[in-house]
């Protein structure tokens, strides 16, 4: 199956900024990604747009795509060799020779970056995913170490400046191969691509900056929100590095089951249990609804499974577009412990019922029943 294209798949134009694609991209990637999105084929979508974001996010990839297409995003548009840039030995540093670009981006290993986003599962009860509720959630992360102030060195002493990589954070190492000479760019082991060497760590930390704890945070729960829906905290999520803004928040909700209702959307499903006499000769009764009782009117002759509907009783829609309805559906019990006098009431009821039949009446269940009973 073809490919389709990239400028397509991230929903973006072929004018985009960085900015507008790696907005775009990190809104797909929030709704399909796996560990969020089980439904068939969300994987895929995220594999998609992933790759989509990795060759138009990068300078060069995005240029060869332009021009080349897709065999150009995966280094097949100079000279029509196969493989990408790093299957070939550092063939994306051939372009470097010829057009000045880079087959390995350059990166300061010192700019700001933005933390990573997490999440969060709350679980609540039934009720409170209808109304709502303020809370207070403790979630673990990591913040900058108060004793070095995320500079990982011990106080009174500073980092410096790596003086294998000169602070770049990458080592180039050359090769001769049969197109001339290759200069291949990797991280710089000495750093670990910080571009700073640390001499005294700090023993708070051990010298990474950072220190985990427990953050608290309060978060709104919107009245009507349900199962496998999420919530965004913005800039509550890792501290970010190098002064680079912290990541989101993302609360993901579910919802404990309830003994008498069921929730589909917005609207509110149970069962009524009636008596036979109730049932037969009709009733005005009580019924739970999650805003309090209502009473509903049950007219003569109603059947077992005859659903009733309670307008405006549901859940409130979680964007504000008023409230679902609850629906009841009539299950009639049959009594298991009998009096005397009950069983006597209910035999001289057959009694009277069996004489009530006649040929010229209308076809009624229990007619049709016996017909089919005798093959008739």
């Amino acid at each position: 199956m073809s490919k389709r294209d990239y400028y397509d798949v991230l929903g973006v134009g072929k004018d985009a900024s960085k900015d507008e694609i790696k907005k775009a991209y990190r809104k797909l990637a929030r709704k399909y990604h796996p560990d969020v999105n089980k439904e068939e084929g969300a994987s895929d979508k995220f594999k998609e747009a992933k790759e989509a974001y990795e060759a138009l996010s990068d300078d060069q990839k995005r240029a060869q795509y332009d021009q080349f297409g897709h065999a150009g995003a995966q280094g097949q548009g100079f000279g029509g060799f196969g493989g990408g840039a790093q299957d070939f030995g550092g063939f994306g540093d051939i372009f470097d020779m010829f057009f000045g670009g880079g087959g390995s981006r350059r990166q300061d290993p010192n700019a700001p970056r933005q933390g990573a986003d997490l999440q969060y599962t709350i679980v609540l009860d039934f009720e409170e995913a209808i109304f709502g509720k303020e809370t207070d959630i403790n979630i673990p992360t990591e913040a900058d170490c108060k004793t070095c102030h995320g500079t990982g060195a011990k106080p009174g002493t500073k980092p410096k400046t790596c003086s294998h990589c000169h602070g770049s954070g990458q080592l180039n190492t050359e090769q001769n191969t049969p197109f001339g000479k290759v200069v291949n760019r990797r991280v710089c082991h000495y750093c670990g691509g910080t571009g700073k060497i640390i001499p005294e760590k700090c023993t708070t930390c051990g010298g990474t900056g950072k220190i985990k704890q427990q953050k608290k945070i309060h978060i709104s729960i919107p009245a009507g929100i349900d199962e496998g829906q999420q919530i965004r905290v913005s800039g509550k999520g890792e501290a970010g590095s190098n002064g680079g803004p912290s990541g989101d928040l993302y609360v993901v909700v579910q919802v404990r089951s309830h003994e008498f209702y069921q929730r589909e959307g917005d609207n509110i499903f149970c069962e009524l249990p009636l008596t036979f006499a109730q049932a037969s000769l009709g009733d005005e009764v009580e019924v739970p609804t999650v805003h309090g009782k209502v009473r509903l009117k049950i007219p003569a002759g109603t059947q077992t499974g005859k659903t009733f509907r309670l307008k405006g009783k549901g859940a409130p829609n979680v964007r504000g577009y008023g409230h679902g309805d609850q629906h009841v559906q009539v299950r009639v019990v049959t009594p298991t412990a009998l009096t005397e006098r009950q069983k006597e009431l209910l035999r001289e009821f057959n009694e009277i019922d069996g004489k009530a039949a006649t040929d010229e009446q209308e076809d009624t269940l229990f007619q049709r029943f016996k017909k089919a009973f005798k093959g008739e």
